[in-house]
């Protein structure tokens, strides 16, 4: 057994000669099966993992450090999805190093939130015309309403006037009649 642990170790070793950044290579590995598993877990374990990750990356700020933590929030479901806090560790670890494993990973992840961000702007863009199109809606309603209220207070007003022409032409029918009765009576 120990014979074959050292042969794996010089196996290792040697593949770690032939390719310097192998040992990137098994923590970006390391690190994209942690983040799954841990956005397939329950939400207790995931809040104990990006709790973990965070402790991490205080203590240790390395780079692996760094894109441990920016994955899991990258990838964590909601409430401990952060893709602000994501890009902001990311982002550096992309620029910086450019031709790693690890820089590769970070620009996925990046362009993975940056494509998130979007399609929640273009929801929000599309949530904000429905509501303006609905307050359109509400307007033109009400604008109706209003009219069909003045129409209604035109309709009884003009209904008043009538009346009160009505009640005119009865009085002056009377008072014509009363005098007419009156020269009958006298002549």
């Amino acid at each position: 057994m120990r014979v074959l642990a050292l042969l794996l170790a010089a196996t290792l070793a040697g593949c770690a000669l032939l390719r310097p950044d192998a040992g990137e290579v098994l923590q970006v590995q390391d690190i994209v099966g942690a983040s799954v598993r841990a956005a397939n877990a329950a939400p207790d374990e995931q809040r104990r993992r990006l709790t973990q990750g965070q402790k991490a990356f205080a203590v240790a700020p390395s780079d692996e450090n760094r894109l441990r933590l920016g994955a899991l929030l990258a990838t964590l479901p909601a409430p401990w999805r952060d893709d602000t806090q994501a890009a902001g560790l990311l982002e550096p670890l992309a620029a910086r190093r450019p031709d790693s494993p690890f820089a590769e990973l970070a620009r996925m992840l990046a362009v993975s939130i940056a494509e998130r961000q979007k399609l929640a702007l273009e929801v929000r863009a599309a949530e904000l015309r429905v509501q303006a199109a609905e307050l359109r809606s509400q307007t033109a309603n009400l604008r109706a309403e209003a009219a069909e209220r003045r129409e209604a207070a035109s309709t009884e007003r003009a209904d008043t006037l009538h009346r009160q022409v009505e009640a005119l032409k009865a009085i002056e029918r009377s008072i014509l009649e009363r005098e007419e009765r009156r020269r009958k009576s006298q002549r």
